[in-house]
């Protein structure tokens, strides 16, 4: 199908048709891209580096945002307690929090897809074996799950080589953490088609069964493990935020939006509010924007509600 093509069946679509019909959603995805946008072109776009130890000037700590009294027209969202412009400091974070989530997802969908189709093709013991970890592993908060891999990964490697390594640590911690929901639901679009007439088809024909489960089977999931990559986004975000707020995510020298938070929070009642007041409200509106997006193509790949 020619681009062209492509872009007026998008146009006639459903899914066109009700995303052009919620002004939220509209908002939400404009915010997600704005966010993503700083996100990747933040060493382009931020005032200064926060993170360039040369650059920085302790004369210039604690500076309030630029409509406030004593503010700098330099620094619009102020600065921190060691300089650091809040502003940069956000885009930067946001970079790191965004990688973060975004790698976990996908971590956490490729695991989650593959033993799921493992399990509703091959059944039997293989399916038993894998659901009930799915089980076990959901009775236990995620969070909990990352912070015990993170402690482990604390013990076993020295404090340095961990820091370097710390948001790969992150990534699988988190990604680790959310496999079973995208597990279940393949498990169970598999176990609804691969009864159906062109598996049976594909079967007599001689197709081997990982390429029925791959080409004919998956296909059918990808709606479903869509939506829940969508929502699953913004907890892997809150989620790396809150181990980052704890002390056991990023080093303040790679600092995340959790990270930032934690800084900035040690600040709030001695008056320097702005310190941690910007990274969380940069942090529940993409969380916010990312969960709207969620729900909207939960509904709009819903068939019943077309």
């Amino acid at each position: 199908m020619s681009e062209t093509g492509a872009l007026a069946k998008l146009r006639d679509s459903d899914m066109w048709w009700s995303f052009r019909r919620s002004p939220l959603v509209v908002a939400a995805s404009l915010v997600t891209l704005i966010y993503f946008a700083g996100a990747v072109l933040a060493p382009w776009i931020a005032p200064y580096d926060p993170f360039d130890v040369k650059a920085l000037n302790l004369m210039d700590a604690f500076t309030p945002p630029a409509w406030a009294e004593g503010g700098s027209a330099k620094h619009l969202l102020g600065t921190d307690n060691q300089g650091r412009d809040v502003l940069s400091a956000i885009l930067y974070g946001s970079r790191v929090s965004l990688m973060i989530g975004l790698a976990a997802i996908l971590l956490s969908v490729t695991t989650g897809v593959l033993l799921g189709l493992l399990a509703g093709f091959r059944g039997g013991w293989v399916e038993s074996v894998i659901m009930r970890l799915a089980d076990i592993q959901l009775t236990v908060p995620a969070i909990l799950i990352a912070l015990t891999l993170d402690g482990v990964t604390r013990v076993v490697l020295p404090k340095n080589v961990h820091d370097s390594v710390a948001i790969w640590v992150l990534v699988f911690s988190i990604g680790f953490a959310y496999w079973p929901q995208f597990a279940r639901v393949t498990r169970a679009t598999t176990l609804a088609e691969k009864n159906k007439d062109y598996v049976n088809a594909a079967r007599i024909i001689g197709v081997p069964g990982a390429r029925i489960a791959l080409q004919h089977v998956l296909p059918n999931a990808w709606g479903p493990v869509l939506v829940i990559a969508t929502i699953e986004l913004a907890l892997a975000i809150i989620a790396e935020a809150s181990l980052s707020y704890l002390g056991v995510g990023m080093p303040a020298t790679q600092p995340s939006l959790g990270t930032l938070i934690r800084i900035g929070n040690a600040f709030l009642f001695s008056g320097e509010w702005w310190i941690v007041i910007f990274p969380v409200m940069a942090l529940v509106i993409l969380s916010l924007s990312v969960n709207l997006l969620g729900d909207w193509l939960r509904d709009a790949l819903n068939p019943r509600l077309r």
